[in-house]
């Protein structure tokens, strides 16, 4: 048998997003003996800066945010307990049609190939039995969660290992219960306009369509106080507006679709390692 330890690689995008979409998966399987590595593609230095300044406003200075964010992002592992922290260190893209897109060196404009080599050097040295990424839409279309996606799926060609593949995604019921609350705690909550509203539904998930529902609860502290420690970006600070408890009771639950597996396990599945253990 092979004494080798399990390993769960996630792959994301920016600093604090390895919180909010897989913290209690992190934390969960780190406290049930699984090795962890995350992979974080960029730099986050299209960030919010210190006292909430803006990318492109007078004071910003995406270096300067780089590093606060990679602080911040060493904080949130130790929180978690990931065994190892890789870091691809491309420049943060920004939203999708920020002119940062179009930046030399910006993750965006990083040939798949260049990006996918790399992250192929990461699989062959650290060998995980379960890789997590976004889908081929990051979600909801971030161009770094996009190219996240793309290299991730190009490294698993190029080494031909065959993990569990899962992307990340949220249940439709998921998503209504999210916007709740985000009337109850956003005070300066609006409602989108009918196009926007419409950008929104296509968001997740049918709660039918997805694979796997990865019970966090246990860990909702730990996931809470991750995220805690990326508190310099405004996004974040309306889940910190919750309180642990009430973070935990919508957020508690992470949900993946498996795109890829040998191991023949039935879905739905509620463990990630299912068949592998």
């Amino acid at each position: 048998m092979n004494d080798r330890p399990l390993t769960l690689m996630a792959v994301h995008a920016h600093p604090d997003d390895e919180a909010t979409g897989t913290g209690g998966v992190l934390a969960r399987y780190a406290a049930e003996g699984i090795r962890t590595v995350l992979v974080t593609c960029t730099d986050g230095g299209c960030g919010d800066g210190p006292g909430g300044v803006k990318p492109g406003d007078p004071g910003h200075d995406p270096a300067a945010v780089a590093l606060m964010r990679r602080q911040e992002l060493e904080a949130s592992c130790n929180i978690l307990k990931v065994s190892h922290l890789e870091t691809l260190g491309y420049a943060d893209s920004g939203m999708m049609g920020w002119p940062t897109n179009d930046a030399p060196g910006s993750f965006w404009q990083t040939p798949v190939e260049e990006g996918a080599a790399r992250l192929a050097d990461l699989l062959r040295r650290h060998q995980p039995d379960v890789v997590v990424t976004y889908d081929e839409n990051g979600f909801y279309g971030h161009p770094d969660h996009i190219q996240a996606n793309r290299i991730t799926m190009a490294a698993l060609a190029m080494t031909m290992q065959t993990p569990k593949v899962y992307w990340t995604t949220a249940p439709r019921s998921m998503m209504q219960r999210f916007g709740e609350a985000m009337r109850e705690f956003g005070a300066d909550w609006q409602e989108p306009d009918p196009a926007e509203a419409a950008a929104m539904a296509e968001i997740g998930l049918p709660d039918e369509e997805i694979t796997t529902w990865v019970d966090t609860s246990a860990f909702g502290g730990q996931k809470f106080d991750a995220l805690a420690a990326h508190a310099s970006q405004g996004e974040n600070i309306f889940f910190l507006k919750m309180g642990q408890k009430r973070f935990t009771e919508l957020m508690g639950v992470e949900t993946f679709v498996r795109v890829q597996d040998t191991t023949g396990a039935a879905v739905p599945e509620n463990d990630l390692f299912a068949g592998l253990r």
